[in-house]
């Protein structure tokens, strides 16, 4: 048996053990022929189109990457199948998910959308919201989401009971997702007493991100200001809710880009729907693009949510428009953006199965990207890009990074967003989480 190649070497576990350390211990013990051991081997899978190769995973890890990889271990034959890094969900609200039956939404606009989720969470208990939160969550990982930044709302209506019924799920749920919350204040901040207090205590409970919704206070710039202090106070990243409307009046966005520079916050702030951009007259919507660039401020669309509720206001003799940022003509503009879900079953979204290829796939369809090099970048909007909005560390299909991992029943990675490719297995640190199988039963 060869030597392990350099690209081999891992360290393992506290022990500080390489890979190198695992063959020679087994080489001292059972003689210099000796296989080396993996944990699990994904035989025949597939990366973006290569020709098929065997996948190591040890100690939670990808160990090897080889086209006939020489090892002992549990073997999984993937048949050709593609081998992703696991999907991430930036922007999901688990703690107002599943409450359509306790809505009467009739004009179906953001306004009555805000007041009927205000009216239900009046009624939110900490276990209410767990086992709704634990019912979607559950569907996100079924589809492949390994990372989750969900955004969590506080407020004197409903206080901290939302916080209290999500923050449980980290734990219970490490075994397949990381969960990571984001504060924030859907009603308003400065306009609606005893909010600020609340988000204080929040982020002193943990929550890694603070957020901010502008359109919803009487001072929109005075939230944004505030939110960058609690972001500096606690050192966390910003994802903010901005610019949700049907016209391009007023944006929000330009303060937030000097905002970005004035606390050197570059790459780690975060803006969410932006509808009001879709408006912009193309040399405007470039020029927003190069500012959002420069200041390092990513961008997220919510194509489900954002299709539902913009548009409206027109009268029915017009052509509506959709109000979905085209983000791939921002990524052209080093835009880092990405693609999520927002609401499932909700006023603000009353449908949703949580799967991020099936919203990279609508993406695709409302914004004209037919194109293989297009198709790429949507996915992309759900892998890498959103790890690198949340700035994860070790994500990725290669040597040493987590065996986070997604095997979608495609063999082309062009196609994965284009066929919405089903989830056949998912993987955390290297254990399944996720399996699935489907087979017709031709008639004999």
């Amino acid at each position: 048996m060869q030597a392990p190649t350099r690209e081999w070497k891992l360290t393992l576990g506290r022990g500080k053990r390489t890979i190198d350390d695992v063959c020679n211990e087994r080489k001292d013990r059972l003689g210099p022929e000796a296989m080396i051991v993996m944990d699990l081997i994904l035989k025949n899978a597939r990366l973006d189109n290569r020709e098929p190769c065997d996948i190591g995973i040890t100690a939670g890890k990808i160990a090897a990457i080889e086209s006939r990889l020489e090892a002992d271990g549990k073997v999984l034959d993937l048949n050709g199948r593609l081998v992703s890094a696991g999907f991430i969900e930036t922007h999901l609200h688990l703690d107002k998910s599943c409450i359509l039956d306790r809505c009467a939404s009739g004009h179906g606009d953001l306004v009555e959308a805000i007041a009927d989720a205000a009216k239900a969470k009046a009624n939110f208990t900490p276990e209410d919201v767990h086992a709704r939160a634990a019912r979607t969550l559950e569907k996100s990982i079924l589809n492949g989401t390994v990372h989750m930044r969900t955004h969590l709302e506080v407020d004197p209506g409903v206080g901290l009971r939302g916080l209290e019924g999500v923050v449980p799920l980290i734990k219970e749920y490490a075994w397949a997702v990381d969960l990571q919350i984001c504060v924030f204040p859907q009603e308003g901040l400065l306009n609606n007493p005893g909010t600020d207090e609340l988000m204080v205590e929040a982020l002193k409970r943990g929550c890694r991100a603070v957020g901010a919704a502008p359109y919803t206070d009487t001072n929109p710039q005075g939230q944004i200001d505030r939110v960058f202090e609690m972001a500096r106070e606690f050192d966390t990243d910003i994802d903010m809710h901005l610019d949700f409307g049907p016209t391009s009046d007023n944006m929000d966005v330009w303060h937030v880009c000097k905002r970005t520079e004035d606390y050197k916050y570059g790459g780690r702030v975060t803006v969410g729907h932006v509808t009001k951009a879709a408006s912009l007259p193309i040399a405007e919507f470039e020029r927003m693009g190069r500012r959002l660039a420069d200041a390092g401020v990513a961008l997220t669309v919510l194509p489900a949510t954002d299709l539902y509720l913009m548009g409206r206001n027109h009268t029915h003799d017009h052509n509506q428009p959709r109000a979905v940022v085209p983000a791939h003509k921002l990524l052209s503009l080093g835009v880092n953006c990405s693609l999520s879900s927002n609401n499932v079953l909700n006023p603000f979204t009353p449908f949703g199965d949580c799967s991020l290829l099936r919203v990279a796939n609508l993406y695709a369809n409302i914004n004209y990207v037919g194109s293989k090099a297009g198709l790429r970048e949507c996915f992309a909007m759900i892998t890498e890009r959103p790890a690198q909005l949340m700035r994860l560390e070790g994500y990725g299909v290669a040597v040493g990074k987590k065996a986070d991992l997604v095997v979608l029943d495609t063999i082309d990675l062009d196609m994965a967003v284009a066929e919405i490719a089903p989830v056949l297995y998912a993987f955390k640190a290297g254990r399944m989480t996720v399996s699935r199988s489907a087979q017709l039963h031709r008639e004999k």
